[in-house]
């Protein structure tokens, strides 16, 4: 591990293909030691382990996608914690949290960190330590698994955690799976390109070109289903590339093995900030919303978790916006909150 860390402490920023695959190559290395530290006898607390029951409350009604509103349809907040799950938890002293540790400002261990450390910080890092503090009195009580874009609904299925923050987006299909919390943040899907590129957007200019997205991610289904209908040009080859990871895609790119990558334009951002080489093209084509993901039937911890998003929006949201985003997305945070009229079911 000390190699490691003298090998992260060695690079000198995110930009260049060398510096992005020596990342890639950790990762890799650290979600194998990672999810050591984060195991507990028994499973996370309310996740059962392997047998998961599935709940009711994953989604309101049936008309999730006739109205296209999933960021509408947690459970109303509450500061009670003496419901099961909560409990467990407590009685363990510790919320075991899936993250993302390769996203740029998001959740990440900075390769230029100087102290040997490399903890893991970001804006969903921010969350994650923010949740702690408000159930278990210390922000420092999180045990934190990496888990990648594709393995993070079954890692909440299969009690590996007992929450995932990890810039994932809430949707109707999702919520046949998990249940998520009231959205924390708001972006777009956008598509992401070399700068020397002919691509425009998310348009006819991604004819015969290749395009990366994450398997298991919305800009996956995103594209697939607008293939279908029309709406992408049926050239593009959105097939041949779909990585575990997202941050995958950058590096695809940057070794010219893509034309394009799709994610959501609040990722894409920090990835153009970690390569000077490629940039946003064209504006964002879906509007989409993170929440923090947790087992369907963890009803009193999905109520919980609204509790603390809704007092942290008014009070560490935007510290963690200037600290984290702010030099990616810009200073004016306005278009990343969440709505303010936010809706609830009980």
């Amino acid at each position: 591990m000390e190699a490691v860390r003298r090998l992260r402490a060695g690079l000198r920023g995110w930009g260049g293909v060398g510096a992005m695959a020596v990342v890639c190559a950790l990762t890799v290395i650290f979600a194998l030691v990672l999810p050591l530290s984060g195991t507990r006898d028994g499973g996370p607390a309310g996740t059962g382990g392997q047998s998961v029951a599935h709940g009711e409350q994953a989604r309101a009604d049936d008309d999730c996608e006739i109205r296209n509103d999933p960021q509408n349809r947690s459970l109303r907040p509450s500061s009670n914690e003496s419901g099961t799950v909560i409990k467990k938890i407590k009685d363990n002293g510790f919320i075991t949290v899936g993250v993302d540790q390769n996203s740029y400002r998001w959740g990440y261990r900075d390769p230029n960190n100087t102290d040997g450390k490399a903890e893991l910080e970001g804006f969903d890092i921010d969350i994650a330590h923010r949740i702690a503090k408000e159930i278990l009195d210390d922000p420092t009580k999180v045990r934190f698994r990496a888990i990648p874009t594709n393995q993070r609904v079954k890692a909440i299925q299969d009690g590996q955690v007992d929450m995932v923050v990890r810039t994932m987006t809430i949707s109707c299909k999702r919520m046949d799976e998990v249940a998520f919390s009231q959205p924390y943040f708001k972006t777009g899907q956008q598509v992401l390109a070399p700068k020397s590129s002919t691509i425009k957007g998310y348009d006819k200019t991604l004819a015969g070109k290749k395009i990366c997205s994450a398997s298991g991610s919305t800009a996956r289904d995103t594209l697939e289903a607008d293939q279908k209908s029309g709406k992408l040009v049926a050239s593009a080859d959105i097939t041949s590339v779909n990585p575990p990871n997202q941050l995958d895609c950058l590096v695809r790119l940057q070794l010219g093995e893509v034309d394009a990558v799709v994610t959501d334009g609040a990722l894409a951002a920090s990835q153009a900030a970690q390569d000077p080489t490629v940039k946003l093209v064209g504006a964002p084509f879906t509007t989409e919303y993170y929440g923090v993901a947790m087992n369907r039937d963890a009803e009193d911890l999905v109520r919980r978790v609204n509790q603390v998003l809704e007092d942290y929006l008014k009070d560490g949201w935007q510290k963690s916006y200037d600290d984290w985003l702010s030099a990616t997305l810009g200073k004016d945070s306005a278009g990343s909150l969440p709505p303010a009229d936010q809706k609830y079911r009980d």
